[in-house]
């Protein structure tokens, strides 16, 4: 008998150790989350009266989640979107440029931080550029038209941009589109399908043109065919047994134009998430059309890595790169104007 008390203690341990370790790993539940005032105060929301037209307000509210337990780091999510909008980052020292900033979230969700806020230090602060992180619908939570709604948001956000580029020191010109993941595959669909009619013109913003001056893709969603697509973003745009069809017209390399503006494209090798495949065919695309492409593979950084995952890692230096390239693009667009202003 002491000795089967003996093993049952010792098993008990055993089991304790096990346990407090495996909590110890676990990764906390996540949390009900909140905008921030400085967010609630910049918002502004795409459509008149919240809605965009012909469609109606989802069950529930909007839906924030809180994934980080440091307060200093946070990563929310939002879903539920039936009030797109735009949450505003000004710098202090503005160069007239900005950028439509579309997270990802594999359509499912919209990531507000690591590829939103966390973009501020480096891409405004340091880089005086204007964010305009876009909070759009999800094509699986009940819209009508939901094949075009991430696209009818878009359209509207950046024609909503250079209506009210005065108000931000922003330049009505210098208005690129910059997308992570499935937000990639909104940001292309932006650059090579800016003037489809996806939505009925409901103000003066209307008349503006949605074709991004740049487009800044981090692995991107592209393809939708049965071989490198995200099948979860494939399924949530395009159901779950899309005809071949529906898969050809929804991959951004098919609709690529040479109108299509330049495209700073970058991926991760390593990334099993979205293959790096994606970002390569819409190089070749981009390129067979004669739209001038700047294209970096890492070999290391994996998949949603935004600039917080980059450490010790090459891929660390995009936003720098990213920002050297667009100041080369709009310098040399701005020098080809000039001389072709001058000549006789």
């Amino acid at each position: 008998m002491q000795q089967t008390g003996i093993v049952h203690r010792v098993l008990a341990c055993l089991l304790g150790g096990l346990l407090a370790a495996a909590l110890a790993h676990a990764k906390p539940a996540p949390a009900a989350g909140r905008e921030t005032p400085a967010e609630q105060a910049s918002r502004l929301t795409l459509w008149p009266g919240g809605l965009a037209p012909g469609d109606t307000a989802l069950a529930g509210a909007e839906h924030i989640v809180e994934r980080s337990t440091n307060p200093t780091m946070p990563d929310r999510y939002i879903d539920r979107v039936s009030h797109p909008d735009l949450v505003v980052y000004r710098p202090a020292r503005p160069n007239g440029s900005a950028l439509l900033v579309v997270p990802g979230g594999g359509y499912q969700r919209v990531v507000l931080d690591k590829e939103g806020s966390a973009l501020v230090p480096d891409l405004v602060t340091r880089g005086g550029v204007t964010l305009f992180v876009l909070r759009y619908r999800l094509p699986a939570e009940g819209h009508p038209d939901p094949r075009e709604v991430p696209l009818a948001d878009a359209q509207r956000a950046i024609r909503l941009i250079r209506a009210h580029a005065a108000d931000y020191g922003v330049d009505p010109h210098k208005v690129g589109v910059m997308g992570f993941s499935a937000g990639g595959h909104v940001a292309a669909s932006l650059a090579t399908r800016f003037d489809a009619r996806v939505y009925p013109r409901v103000d003066a913003a209307d008349a503006l043109s949605a074709r991004p001056d740049l487009q800044l893709l981090v692995y991107p969603v592209i393809d939708l065919g049965p071989v490198i697509a995200h099948p979860g973003s494939r399924q949530r745009l395009l159901g779950a047994h899309p005809d071949p069809a529906s898969m050809r017209a929804y991959s951004a390399q098919n609709t690529v134009t040479a109108a299509s503006p330049p495209a700073f494209l970058l991926h991760a090798q390593d990334d099993d998430v979205v293959p790096v495949a994606n970002t390569l065919v819409y190089a070749q695309a981009l390129l067979a059309h004669g739209v001038s492409t700047e294209l970096h593979v890492f070999p290391q950084g994996g998949h949603g890595f935004g600039v917080r995952g980059t450490t010790g890692l090459t891929v660390a230096a995009w936003p720098r790169l990213a920002l050297d390239w667009m100041r080369w693009q709009y310098a040399t667009r701005d020098t080809n104007k000039q001389e072709d202003s001058h000549a006789p």
